[in-house]
């Protein structure tokens, strides 16, 4: 009972900014619009303010006094809310892991630049597939993720399977273990070292509205084991795979979703791939 109560004060602690950056957009900005615009477009610019803007910039310098504080079980989204657990990591160098997955059907993402988010939107009002569209950034320990591939779903209206990596180093001797990740390091030169690319598989199957802000954005399947074996499937069906071996991350879990009525859950798993040189 206790520890349901401090989850609760805990979340309504993080609803805060967000509760009063509405009651300011509703009083303010919102009338600042209201005598410009239309009302259609000064409830749309509203909106888009205080959902895009103020409150992920207010939860943003909440989490500066307050990290979350998590093992590597999963990437967060930038304000610090729990996303994708993590669940396959691949062996390789940077060109080899781009070679291997491009050969495998996957398709690397493009980076965020507004000549690309610009090529989103056409796409989807002309109904034309971008393969390469880039996808949301997560973080591992403060960083976004390095490389991220996906693979559309035909007829699908956007959704896709992807994976996002992050590099990392490891001790090369013996059985890999949870220990033997340097989760914070990486290399600062990608090009030609042998890596530990940690990665997040999930399926965007569908559009909910996050809890905290109401931005529309991807729901995620809840079951990201079969995201990993897809992964995996992908390459095994190319024959690309030497051996695969297993750690355990922690004990499974369920994951609620920032997304209204969204959840993950994984069984604590990492499948670690060796793949053919």
């Amino acid at each position: 009972m206790i520890k349901q109560i401090l989850i609760a004060l805990k979340r309504f602690v993080v609803l805060v900014p967000g509760i009063a950056i509405t009651y300011f957009a509703v009083r303010d900005v919102l009338p600042y619009f209201d005598k410009r615009l239309p009302v259609s477009l000064a409830v749309l610019f509203t909106y888009v303010l205080t959902a895009y803007v103020m409150i992920p910039a207010a939860i943003r310098l909440v989490r500066i006094f307050k990290p979350a504080k998590h093992l590597p079980l999963y990437c967060v989204t930038p304000d610090g809310f729990a996303s994708d657990p993590l669940n396959i990591g691949i062996m390789a160098t940077r060109r080899q892991l781009i070679t291997t997955m491009e050969n495998s059907g996957w398709h690397q993402s493009d980076r965020h630049s507004f000549k690309n988010i610009a090529r989103v939107g056409f796409s989807i009002l002309l109904g034309v597939e971008y393969k390469n569209a880039p996808v949301s950034s997560l973080y591992l320990f403060g960083r976004k993720q390095d490389l991220a591939f996906q693979i559309p779903i035909e007829g699908a209206g956007g959704n896709r399977h992807h994976v996002r990596f992050w590099a990392t180093t490891y001790d090369s001797k013996g059985k890999l273990t949870f220990n033997g990740i340097h989760w914070h390091n990486r290399q600062a030169h990608l090009k030609g070292d042998d890596l530990l690319w940690v990665g997040a598989a999930s399926l965007d199957n569908g559009f909910g509205f996050i809890k905290h802000n109401l931005q529309i954005t991807h729901m995620i399947d809840p079951d990201t084991n079969k995201e990993r074996q897809v992964v995996i499937d992908q390459l095994n069906a190319k024959k690309l795979i030497t051996k695969t071996e297993t750690i355990r991350l922690g004990r499974p879990y369920k994951l609620i979703n920032r997304v209204f009525r969204g959840s993950l859950h994984t069984d604590g798993m990492m499948t670690i791939v060796h793949l053919k040189k």
